[in-house]
């Protein structure tokens, strides 16, 4: 980090442990309260000030909760989450957090974006985290209060708009928790995901349905001169909050054009409508709130990741990025990383006997908020001590072999690619098919496998990794011999494994493929059979193949034609035990995760009349199709 221009203020206040004794229950216990009990804790602790209007730049200003521990009468750490969410009167994780960091000595802030709930202005998606976010770490530091070191945290929305920040370097910002934050990732590596709007050039629903809840272009707002006083005394009966209109996202998500998918159901035009005409290269897509490997990095990280989240691949690359750019060696020395087998955001509920969807992964506890604080307690407090240097970087949950592991990089260090080939005698369709996932190259030309998508009859999808979609999937690893008995579902197999063989890192693949339309999609899978033939799902990805020479120059495919597609990287941990068998899915739809491709080639997301398409993969020796596997061997 840059030297930090903030004045540091040692504090006054004496709060170990006559704090702790305070706080009431221990951190443990914090899961089992109500959310009036969480309240009332907090209410016990803390000093409040309520709605307070913190000025950007502009004159906007930014609705904020501020937490101190009570009788505090020196300056303070400070911790920060911000979000675009409803939290006024914190719920659930943010008032556990809020809690505990008031037990642990900090002033917890709490405030909203702008043109969300008491915020004044109008909503941007990530919170213009450059301006808003710098303009924020800078009020804060100037308070009495403050001591002037501030950490950011939170998940998902809360921690999406602190990567752009982290760009920024503000000598006040000291230290961050970032979890879940894939969507606030633009480009970075081989991802060019624009913030979870695509997996490979395809459209990701969740987006769509996510911004029906939050994006509010209509929004009720209070008087722009309404006094600080009066504004705390409305946000404690009236929280602003619109309840919009349930849909069927079932039913609905088939609606065509998938463009028109908002805006017929009434909706007014919003974010949605100004995004889903771009294309992945689009360079609006850097205008915005997004991080984009073009930039520095200057803030030491503790970074939440998991296995079945939305954006796990753009995460991990993303934590290497900051870890190599080195536009401050400080900080890009001090990126440290945890990976669990949860979905999106649930990692307080990793625990004993935890299951992922509907499989097992045995003890995956991790003391998730220790660590949380002991990082601040390094960066904020100055206690080297609280989280030494001796910590590992990487720090990562196996699945399979179901437990948890670190190393000093990732991939692991031991990592070797060993490739697999997908092979078979002209018949892979479904799992009753001759194809089959071999170590050993095809010597000739081998029979394609072909099969027929029909985007009005798209291959379903079942857990993964997905979030914030409606109810539309459940993110988890979930058994795929469903979709595995289709006919335009290609199923390559191994052989029973004759030792354990783990896999951890970046996952990569090439498809040798051909097709009757002029653009189409192929999504593939990577699956753990178990002895007993339940195929769980490990991870998947997928390309338009449109854009299989790059996403700013795409090109129609021509009939008959083979072109060789790299889809981006299944990024996981798995340990295939002895007696599993490693599977390969390809097809060309992953419904209703994925918008379709209508396949004509044309302005998929603004048309309504698709065609179906006689698509193909080819394996030979001259055109091989495989994946490459990151190989552990211990």
């Amino acid at each position: 980090m840059k030297a930090r221009t903030v004045a540091t203020r040692l504090p006054t206040l004496l709060l170990g442990t006559a704090l702790a004794l305070a706080a009431g229950a221990s951190a443990q216990d914090l899961g089992r309260y109500s959310e009036d009990g969480l309240r009332a804790e907090l209410a016990g602790i803390a000093d409040v000030e309520s709605a307070v209007l913190v000025p950007m730049r502009d004159g906007v200003g930014l609705s904020t909760n501020i937490w101190r521990p009570k009788g505090a009468t020196g300056p303070l750490p400070t911790v920060l989450l911000k979000t675009p969410y409803n939290e006024h009167n914190p719920r659930g994780t943010t008032a556990r957090l809020a809690i505990e960091a008031v037990r642990h000595g900090y002033a917890f802030i709490v405030q909203n974006e702008r043109g969300r709930y008491f915020s004044q202005g109008k909503y941007q998606i990530l919170g213009y985290p450059q301006t808003d976010g710098y303009d924020a770490l800078s009020w804060i530091a100037e308070q009495p209060w403050s001591n002037g070191k501030v950490g950011t945290v939170g998940c998902s929305s809360s921690a999406e708009w602190q990567l752009a920040l982290a760009a920024m370097n503000h000598p006040a910002h000291a230290a961050m928790v970032p979890m879940a934050a894939g969507a606030g990732i633009g480009k970075v590596g081989p991802f060019r995901e624009q913030g979870n709007f695509y997996t490979g050039g395809v459209p990701r629903t969740l987006f769509a349905v996510w911004m029906y809840g939050v994006d509010n272009p209509l929004r009720a707002e209070l008087p722009q001169d309404l006094s600080g006083p009066m504004r705390a005394r409305v946000a404690q009966y009236n929280d602003l909050d619109a309840s919009k209109p349930r849909v069927d996202w079932q039913k609905h998500i088939r609606h065509l054009p998938y463009a028109q998918l908002l805006s017929s159901l009434g909706e007014p035009p919003g974010t949605f409508e100004s995004m889903i005409g771009r294309g992945p290269a689009d360079p609006f897509w850097e205008q915005g709130g997004l991080y984009h490997d073009s930039m520095g990095w200057g803030v030491p990280a503790l970074w939440f990741n998991s296995w079945y989240d939305v954006s796990i691949g753009p995460n991990m690359a993303l934590f290497n990025h900051a870890r190599t750019v080195n536009s401050d060696p400080e900080a890009s020395a001090n990126q440290y990383v945890v990976i669990g087998p949860n979905p999106h955001c649930q990692f307080w509920q990793l625990g004993k006997d935890y299951k992922v969807g509907d499989r097992d992964m045995g003890d995956a506890s991790f003391p998730v908020g220790e660590q949380i604080w002991a990082f601040f307690d390094r960066w904020l407090k100055g206690q080297p001590k609280a989280f030494p240097a001796s910590t590992p970087h990487v720090r990562y949950f196996t699945m399979g072999a179901n437990r948890w592991q670190s190393d000093a990089q990732w991939p692991p260090k031991a990592a070797t690619p060993v490739r697999m080939y997908l092979r078979s005698g002209g018949n892979a369709n479904s799992m009753y098919g001759d194809g089959r996932l071999s170590f050993e190259a095809p010597l000739a030309a081998e029979p394609e496998d072909a099969y027929r998508y029909d985007p009005t009859n798209p291959v379903q999808t079942i857990g993964g990794g997905d979030c914030c979609n409606g109810g539309l999937v459940t993110a988890g690893a979930f058994d795929q011999r469903p979709i595995e008995a289709r006919h335009d579902v290609l199923v390559y197999t191994s052989e029973p494994l004759e030792q354990p063989l783990e896999v951890s890192g970046f996952v990569d693949a090439v498809l040798q493929v051909s097709s009757s339309a002029k653009d189409t999609d192929f999504a593939l899978k990577l699956v753990d059979v178990a002895p007993d033939g339940t195929a769980w799902i490990i991870g998947d990805t997928m390309l338009r193949a449109r854009y299989r020479d790059g996403y700013a120059t795409p090109a129609p495919m021509q009939p008959g034609q083979v072109y060789a597609l790299k889809p981006t990287p299944i990024t996981t941990s798995i340990q295939f035990d002895k007696g599993h068998r490693i599977r390969v899915e390809v097809t060309s739809s992953n419904f209703p995760k994925f918008a379709r491709n209508l396949n004509t080639g044309g302005a998929n997301e603004s048309e309504d009349a698709p065609v179906v398409a006689d698509n193909a993969v080819h394996h030979s020796a001259d055109a091989a199709s495989y994946i490459e596997l990151p190989v552990v061997k211990h």
